[in-house]
């Protein structure tokens, strides 16, 4: 059961998270109207000929990144792990197994995924049904040009720009409302309570790099072969000692400030003595999309309360 758990886990975080590892090549956004409204307009590889008014999304991240940008409207279909805006229309497509009968079944104009899962891009490739890859980002730069590109395809390209720009601007206003610390503090994000984490060469890493925090995982993947996303022993762990604990667990594992102080061996570890443990909403803290923005004002709000 405790694999079954670890494995339910990891495939949410590959998903909604988009945990390293997805090997997409990366687009550049071009488009024959200067408005970005538009068409035929190209991303990549994908050139639409007029504004998609069915879209299936199989990406969480997607889905709200479409929302953002004002696309909503145009979109018909979202994957079961789509669980925001609740406004989605949740179905039980997946995007851990995409069908391709089952999203041809929906007539899309275009369709957003994270990855290429069993070649799903060829398989609706042949049905003539364009996509778009959304990668896991590893870098806020990274957001946003998918924000924008996305803005592009769909014919929103001001309010993706838009959209940009008041998240650059409010995660910039965050950071430096943070007083700058004498001495870094360290970390420990948890992504399941058998301690698989993400180190500081991901998109999650990327958020805490931006307060100067050093991440207690990072000798636990130093050549990135994990993609990021590595198992610590609890041993390791302990011996890092993190001053803080970030818990994106809380809702698939039902993970806690308590229950991670109950936990065998737990007790010598700084963040269990002085209660910097900070529960995160997993999805989140698992998504790049326009949230990222709740997610930096979450752990600024932990390390404004810890005393330099």
């Amino acid at each position: 059961m405790k694999r079954l758990l670890t494995a339910a886990v990891l495939a949410t975080a590959l998903l909604t998270g988009g945990c390293a590892g997805d090997n997409q090549e990366p687009s550049t956004s071009t488009s024959s109207g200067g408005a970005g409204s538009a068409y035929p307009v190209t991303v990549g590889t994908v050139t639409l000929d007029a504004r998609p008014e069915k879209i299936v999304s199989l990406s969480p991240t997607a889905t709200e990144m479409l929302f953002a940008v004002g696309a909503g409207a145009q979109v018909t279909a979202v994957d079961d792990q789509s669980n925001y805006p609740a406004e989605a229309p949740k179905t039980d497509l997946s995007g851990f197994k995409p069908n391709a009968e089952a999203i041809a079944a929906k007539d899309p104009d275009l369709v957003l995924l994270s990855n290429d899962t069993d070649n799903i891009v060829a398989q609706l490739g042949k049905l003539k049904i364009p996509v778009y890859l959304t990668p896991a980002a590893a870098t806020l730069e990274d957001t946003y040009r998918e924000i924008r590109e996305i803005g592009t395809l769909t014919g929103h390209q001001a309010e993706a720009e838009k959209v940009n720009a008041e998240m650059a601007a409010k995660i910039d206003g965050i950071v430096k409302s943070v007083p700058a610390r004498s001495k870094p503090l360290s970390y420990f994000h948890e992504l399941s309570p058998d301690l698989y984490t993400a180190t500081s060469k991901t998109y999650i890493g990327s958020v805490f790099s931006l307060f100067g925090m050093t991440n207690v995982a990072d000798s636990a993947d130093p050549d990135g072969a994990l993609g990021g996303y590595p198992q610590m022993a609890q041993e390791a762990l302990v011996k890092a000692n993190p001053d803080t604990v970030f818990l994106a667990d809380t809702k698939c594992c039902q993970q806690s400030a308590a229950t991670v102080k109950a936990r065998d061996g737990w007790a010598s570890v700084t963040a269990v003595q002085k209660g910097q443990i900070y529960p995160l909403d997993d999805d989140i803290a698992s998504r790049w999309g326009p949230r990222t923005v709740d997610l930096v004002q979450a752990v600024a709000d932990a390390v404004s309360g810890i005393p330099a």
